[in-house]
């Protein structure tokens, strides 16, 4: 795509400041160069080094508009997504970038990439090439109208647009593009199984209440900040959505934490006023799925409160699904204990937990300045008293 003087200068300034270049573009008019597209590909390289290596290493990959790969997902998101599905046809409503596509795609013999954007066709239809997948159609249309009049197949994937005609985000199923709730009933009729990427802003038992046939959902979760949720909806199923929660990581990690609602809700635990040696702070997975008394179950923790998501043990948990820290110190609000508590702690990482001061506020309240290597979270007991917590960080294989 494009003349070799636009590909070149591309090559020659990959690694540049795409806003320093975009201020120097009259010193190339009148020149072959495709000025606007040459920095779409050289902005878009950058982006790709770390959320798509494998795309990445490829120089011959042509980059969308700055939205749509903003849009897209990870390759280890994708990955992820790939490892979920399998069969015979697969069709992709919604292709974007391509990403999930090219990566879900494997996994079938006949595949589909429909988008209704002609410019996003052409650049998959060019991409797809370079990366082995000639055998897949494309084709540009809108996703309810193809989902009318498409065979059935054996899994559909969608990720609704969640961009208000101002551009604003969204987040709520009905008001993302196309709306999922009155296209299920076909969804089913056309598919088995059906693969759903939502926004992570979304609630989940509101969406499970909204979404039919829902066999499981992944919370998924990359590098501890939770990135996606993915709803599977199967044709015949008819029984509760298995939830799992996933944190990826580039340690090559991948935790599988699986649980039922109605599990999670029916569980009674006794919570503590005694912070032991060591706290921990489940992984941005687990919090967004809710399973916060189970985890006592599954290691020996003690849970501080019903509303503070924050544990504790005597004994080192090396495989703890989330941050670990070692307690260095703790302290009431008592002015004398907090003036000890805080002697020699100039900067710190502050956290609070069901605390009735925002981190905004208790960091003026202390005096203290954003960072350094110490943590403090402030939080509510079971007995309902608040106390800090001076803690160091404890690198595990799953933080």
């Amino acid at each position: 795509m494009r003349n070799e003087a636009s590909r070149k200068f591309v090559s020659d300034h990959r690694f540049d400041d795409v806003r320093k270049l975009a201020l120097q573009t009259s010193s190339f008019t009148g020149s072959d160069i495709d000025i606007p597209w040459a920095l779409t590909q050289i902005e878009g390289r950058q982006s790709a080094e770390n959320k798509i290596p494998t795309w990445f290493r490829c120089d011959a990959i042509v980059y969308p508009p700055h939205l749509a790969l903003e849009q897209c997902s990870s390759e280890q998101t994708a990955r992820y997504k790939a490892g979920l599905l399998s069969g015979t046809s697969f069709v992709d409503l919604t292709g974007g970038f391509g990403v999930d596509f090219a990566f879900i795609s494997g996994k079938f013999q006949e595949t589909c990439y429909v988008e209704k954007q002609k410019e996003l066709c052409e650049i998959a239809a060019f991409n797809f090439k370079i990366l082995g997948l000639t055998s897949s159609r494309i084709i540009s249309a809108d996703a309810t109208d193809y989902l009318k009049k498409m065979p059935p197949v054996d899994t559909i994937f969608m990720d609704p647009g969640r961009r208000s005609v101002s551009g604003k985000k969204v987040f709520t199923i009905e008001d993302s593009e196309p709306d999922l709730l009155k296209i299920q009933d076909l969804l089913l009729e056309k598919a088995e199984t059906i693969l759903v990427k939502l926004s992570p802003m979304l609630d989940i038992s509101l969406a499970l209440k909204q979404l039919k046939n829902v066999a499981e959902v992944h919370v998924v979760s990359l590098e501890n900040e939770c990135k996606e949720l993915l709803f599977l909806l199967k044709k015949n199923f008819a029984s509760e959505a298995l939830i799992t929660c996933v944190n990826l990581s580039k340690k090559g990690n991948q935790l599988g934490i699986s649980f039922l609602q109605s599990q999670e809700k029916a569980r009674r635990i006794d919570y503590t006023s005694e912070p032991g040696r060591y706290l921990y702070e489940p992984n941005a997975s687990l919090l967004k799925a809710g399973f916060y008394k189970g985890l006592t179950e599954l290691y020996p923790l003690r849970k501080f409160h019903l509303d503070t998501h924050l544990y504790t043990s005597d004994q080192f948990i090396p495989d703890f699904p989330g941050r670990v820290f070692q307690i260095e110190a703790c302290t009431s609000f008592n002015k004398k204990e907090l003036k000890d508590f805080l002697r020699e702690t100039d900067k710190v990482s502050l956290a609070v937990r069901n605390f009735p001061l925002s981190a905004a506020e208790l960091r003026k309240k202390l005096k203290i300045n954003e960072g350094g290597e110490t943590y403090i979270f402030a939080a509510t007991l079971a007995n309902g008293k608040h106390i800090l917590l001076k803690n160091k960080k404890i690198d595990t294989l799953c933080n």
